[in-house]
């Protein structure tokens, strides 16, 4: 990767590192988004519970996602954690790094295409975008998203025009998907008419997608996706109270709830 950061991490903090060497009772690892920085994860830290062998959770070369536990500046020690990352932040972390990445070769293929060197480019437009931005990637997604013109973040026309180019072709709109239970039921004749009626008014409202398969037992899973958290609830709840309306007028019973 070529981004990196200045200075030392903050504790708290999630990293990415690549481990360097196991011994019996610690990990060695560097710091990949700070330059030439190290730090070590005690065997307590690694995983919980008894470890045996602690070459059944690392080995030399794993990249690895951990926190920063304790930092003494005056030493350069950083003392990192495994085992108190957990599965959510692993998955958020993972995906930044993955993004940024795909950032760093778009950046490779302007480079390429204006046949300048790589670094120097990756300077030119990285030393604008950070003054703004943590990632470049959230410049980028902000180039599809919000129509930014890189042009006004400082960056010289002739990359900015074609890096802009290269991140609609290769980003995708951002989307965020929520979702739900739905639970009908109705004992009228006509029945399996009203839900399904009923589940065509929790899909007709918004500008977003929405999914319903059915879950069992008179629940659907219903699914929404949209370009951000706040339409995508907007929609979710239009939908099933619309829904749980109609068929509480048909004498049936509805019931929402929300799923994380």
């Amino acid at each position: 990767m070529l981004y990196k950061k200045e200075g030392m991490p903050e504790e708290d903090e999630l990293v990415l590192c690549t481990v360097t060497s196991v011994k019996h009772h610690s990990v060695f690892a560097t710091l990949d988004e700070y330059d030439r920085r190290s730090g070590m994860i005690h065997i307590s830290e690694v995983s919980p519970g008894r470890i045996r062998n602690i070459r059944d959770y690392v080995q030399e070369g794993k990249k690895v996602i951990c926190k920063v536990l304790r930092i003494d500046e005056k030493k350069g020690h950083i003392d990192l954690s495994l085992r108190r990352v957990n599965e959510g932040q692993r998955r958020k972390k993972s995906s930044e790094i993955k993004q940024e990445q795909k950032a760093e070769k778009i950046i490779e293929g302007v480079a390429k295409k204006l046949g300048k060197n790589l670094s120097e480019v990756y300077e030119k437009i990285s030393s604008k975008v950070f003054e703004k931005y943590e990632y470049i990637h959230q410049c980028f997604n902000d180039v599809v998203d919000k129509e930014l013109d890189l042009k006004k973040l400082g960056i010289e026309d002739k990359i900015a025009d074609e890096l802009t180019e290269i991140v609609k072709e290769k980003i995708k709109p951002s989307e965020v998907q929520i979702k739900g239970i739905l639970s009908l039921k109705s004992d009228a004749s006509n029945g399996l008419d009203i839900i399904k009626k009923t589940l065509k008014r929790a899909v007709k409202l918004g500008k977003g997608h929405t999914n319903i398969n059915y879950a069992g037992a008179g629940k659907y899973n219903v699914i929404v996706t949209a370009p951000d958290y706040k339409t995508a609830e907007k929609i979710l709840e239009n939908n099933t109270e619309s829904a749980i309306k109609y068929i509480e007028k048909h004498d049936g019973e509805g019931e929402f709830e929300r799923k994380e």
